[in-house]
């Protein structure tokens, strides 16, 4: 599962609505909306304001040094 599909999970299960999301990171609804349906990407720009809104946190499943 890549970054981008953990993302939409976590927005479509969210406790809040994505017009509230919107509203909080100034991506527009509409490009919300065809992100989680998976119609579009999103840039690395909008990605850190969805995790920042949603307080996510990114960690690695490897163990050890990442080289």
């Amino acid at each position: 599962m890549t970054v981008s599909d953990q993302v939409r999970r976590i927005i479509a299960t969210a406790p809040i609505s994505r017009y509230q999301l919107s509203k909080e990171t100034g991506v527009d609804e509409a490009v919300l909306s065809r992100f989680v349906n998976g119609k579009v990407g999103v840039s690395m720009v909008t990605l850190d304001k969805i995790g920042e809104a949603l307080d996510l946190e990114v960690r690695s499943k490897r163990k050890g040094k990442v080289k």
